[in-house]
Formats: structure tokens, sequence, C-alpha cells
């Protein structure tokens, strides 16, 4: 099947795609990708694009990369597949498992292969039940997450997720131990409240949260580090350890759902503790483990857990697994991948890139539409607004982020849109001169928004002082922005 036409077509009649909008998809179908090489994508008419998106949070090292094919390959000849269950191993997956040991942050040495980040994160959830039950507290149920986290999208994950656009009439969820509390972010912040004192209304609620459902009904607390999906939300400087101090003095169980921010995202192969101070029981991950090239994730939890689930009744055992547990292939892939990264010095390269992304970024606040730019290194979002003074949003079915994305494709620049939300997440070998092509196409394509809006009787026009001020800064960040 080489007809463009005829790809189209068939993906509209068969494929239905995750998060899948129908009416949109049945008049408009999707971008068909037919190659890639590094950070650059091609469509099947054979325009190019800079894939600002990296994938989905998670081509980090970059695609087409030799050498991981070769590793996969000879992998496949050497062993394609090894039953994981009960006392079934296999060296790739061994290796891996001792690996993410050494790189995870202290006791966190125990290793629980999944098929990617919702897996791991519905792993964890069953884990915390099975933990809580072996210590003797069958009431110790009750999880806490926050409104505006995104956790996957399998029964439990999404249950556990507390974006609003992603919990849908149409579909159930578990409502009565799971819990939200409100999202970190400060740009919605109360008006007239600084970001100690937001943060201290945050802990304070967790703390009558507590109080409310009584320490001995907590199980776990569910948190990114960085809020990713939910807005690239960056919490204020102390909350996360603030709240982890909470958890350890009431006996929660901390989980860090690193699936986007492990393996370099921030410049780390964890955030949560070389970047918060936060020594989790419970680590989630996937994505950037693999960089992409095979699915695969890992739940990883402290030696503390182990000890008790594994102690007492001499029968006990974790009914839980995939057929796809310790893939070797997929663990072999995860090796080469942590080795590159390593190799590559990958982890120092974004947070030096990534000081550079975010303060070019930023010249983007000067643009109409732009309420926010926020972020963290290779992690970054624009927040588009119908009113920069009030932060007043669009109406959700103008989709605005969409425009502003669309314009960008036409391009040559991938952005996520996510309702209002532009984010981006690039491979970590993004360089100085793409991160210069990045800003400059984003800025075109949301000034171009801006003028379409207007056009369309979306927004009023500008009066001419007014035009004149926005063509004359738009005109400077852009022109800052290029390469030299």
């Amino acid at each position: 099947m080489t007809n463009h036409k005829q790809i189209w077509e068939a993906d509209k009649r068969h494929w239905m795609h995750p998060w899948t909008h129908f009416e949109s998809f049945q008049q408009e179908g999707s971008l068909i990708l037919s190659r890639a090489r590094g950070s650059r994508l091609w469509d099947s008419n054979a325009n190019s694009y800079f894939d600002a998106v990296g994938g989905l949070w998670c081509t980090n090292i970059g695609l087409g990369r030799e050498e991981m094919a070769e590793t996969i390959a000879e992998q496949v000849r050497q062993l394609a597949y090894a039953n994981p269950f009960v006392d079934m191993a296999n060296e790739p997956a061994v290796a891996l498992a001792e690996k993410l040991a050494q790189l995870a942050p202290g006791d966190i040495n125990r290793v629980f292969f999944t098929c990617g980040g919702s897996t791991a994160v519905d792993t964890a959830f069953r884990l915390i039940h099975f933990y809580q039950n072996c210590r003797g507290m069958p009431h110790k149920k009750h999880i806490i997450a926050r409104r505006g986290g995104y956790h996957g999208s399998t029964y439990a994950a999404m249950s556990i997720t507390g974006k609003s656009g992603d919990r849908i009439a149409e579909f159930d969820y578990i409502s009565d131990t799971i819990h939200h509390l409100s999202c970190p972010n400060y740009y919605r912040a109360p008006e007239g409240m600084d970001e100690q004192q937001f943060c201290d209304s945050l802990v304070e609620e967790f703390q009558q949260k507590i109080d409310q459902l009584g320490a001995d009904k907590i199980a776990a607390f569910f948190a990114e580090p960085i809020l990713g999906s939910g807005g690239v939300i960056v919490p204020p400087a102390d909350y996360n350890r603030r709240m982890w101090e909470l958890c350890k003095a009431n006996d929660i169980l901390y989980v860090a759902d690193e699936v986007v921010t492990a393996f370099g995202r921030v410049g780390h192969w964890f955030a949560c503790e070389e970047m918060f101070g936060v020594q989790p029981d419970i680590i989630t991950c996937a994505k950037g483990l693999t960089s992409g090239y095979l699915p695969l994730g890992a739940t990883l939890f402290s030696d503390r857990i182990y000890e008790v689930i594994s102690s007492g009744d001499s029968d006990r055992y974790f009914a839980s697994g995939f057929t796809y547990s310790g893939h070797p292939v997929a663990c072999a892939a995860a090796l080469k991948n942590i080795e590159i990264i390593e190799r590559e010095n990958l982890l120092q390269r974004v947070v030096k890139v990534g000081a550079y992304f975010e303060e070019r970024l930023q010249t983007l606040r000067e643009l109409p539409l732009v309420g926010d730019v926020r972020g963290k290194r290779f992690m970054m979002c624009v927040e588009n607004v119908r009113d920069k003074n009030t932060r007043e949003v669009f109406p959700d079915s103008l989709n605005i982020g969409k425009w502003i994305s669309d314009r960008a494709e036409e391009a040559g620049l991938i952005v996520r849109p996510i309702v209002h939300l532009n984010v981006m997440s690039p491979p970590l070998t993004m360089d100085y001169q793409e991160v210069d092509f990045v800003v400059e196409r984003l800025g075109q394509a949301i000034l171009q928004t801006h003028s379409d809006l207007v056009a369309e009787g979306h927004l009023p026009a500008p009066s001419g002082a007014v035009a004149g001020a926005i063509s004359g800064s738009a005109s400077a960040s852009i022109a800052g922005s290029l390469p030299a």
C-alpha cells in the first residue's frame, strides 16, 4: 500500500486511534508518517517536519539509530521471546533490572516489568493493595492524586488521572477510594496569592484530606514530579518535598510517576530525588526507557516494600503479570538506549540546551494569545488565552491549541495540541539551532492563528496602535530567535 490517498482512507476505515475525536477524524483523517531520522519526520507525501513532541514524550535519543536496529535484530536472532512467569528469566531482563536498580534513588532496588506506562501505574496500584493486605491493614486502600495529573488509560490508571478532559461521561471510573487534590498550577492560583501562600494552601489541603479520611485509610499518594499532559505544571519550589514529608509522617506510600520525566527529559535519570529532594517508595516509568523503539514499562519499588510482601505466609505469591513482562528484545533495546544516553552525555546536554530552550520560548510571551510559557528544560508548554489580563481561555470547542499546531505543521514543525495548550518534549539530541527553529515557527503559527481568529470573528480586530504594537513585539521576538 503505497498510495497516500489509499493509506489515508484505510486509516479512517479501520484504525481507531487512542483519543479519537470521531467527527474531526472522519473529516480530516490523520497525518500519515512514513519514515524518520533523528528529530526529523517525513509523511507519506514526502513533507518533512521537526518533531518537537518527541513522538509522545518518548523518542529521547532520536529515531533511526542503526545501533538500536542492530541490537534489536541480534536479540531477535538470539532469543526473541522468553516466558517471564514464576521461575523463568532471560539475560537482558536481568541485566536491565540490575541497571535500573543502580540508577534509581535510595533503596529502590526491585523491578517489575510491564508493557508501558499505564500498566506500570496499574501494577503500582495493585502492588499497593497487595502490600497493605500483607501488612494486615486491609482498610488502608484510599488513593490520593491531583486534578490535572495524568497517569494512564487502564481502568485504575485513568481513575487516578485527574485531567478533566480525559474523564468523560461515557466511561466509568473508580470513585469511592480515589480522591483528587488541587492542581499545583500557580498560573491558575487565586488572585492576590503569592507562590509561597499558594504552596502552603496546597499542603494544607492535603493535611485536611488526611484528617477527613484518616491516615489509617490512605494507602498512597500518586504524583508526577512535573505534571505532563495536564499542562506541564512545575509545582512551587518546596511543594513536592512537603507533600512527601506529609506522606512519611502519615504512613502513606509516595508514588513518583516518572513515565515522562525519567531518562533525561529534565536532565536526570529520575527527577524525584535529584530535582525535588523526594525519596519515593515506588517509581513508575516507560517512554524514555527505550526511547520509543519498543514498548516497555517498569514499576520500581523499595526493598522495604519487598521485605513485607515476600515474608510471612510461605504460600504467598504475587498473582499479577503480563505475557510480555521483561520481554528480552525490549529489554535489550532499553539497555542499548541507556548506554547511548550515558555515552553521549545527553543528560548534561539537556541541562545546557534546555536552559536555552526555556529562555527562547519565554520571548513568545509578548505575542498575542500567549498567556503563560512554562516547564523545565526539554519539557515545555505554551498556554494560549483569549484575554492575557484576565487569563480567560477560549471555549474548548474552538480547540485553539489545534489551530496553532495545524499552522505550525504547515511550516514544518510538530507541536502537541491539548485544548488550549501547545506542548513540546523534543528528542534530547536537539541543538541550539533547532531550538531557534522551533521558537521561530511556533511564533509564526501563533501570529497566523491570531490573524485567523480576528478574520473569523472570534476576536475583535485590534486598533491601529495595538496592531502595530503586536506586530512590532512579535517581529522582534521571532527575529531574536532566528539562527545566527
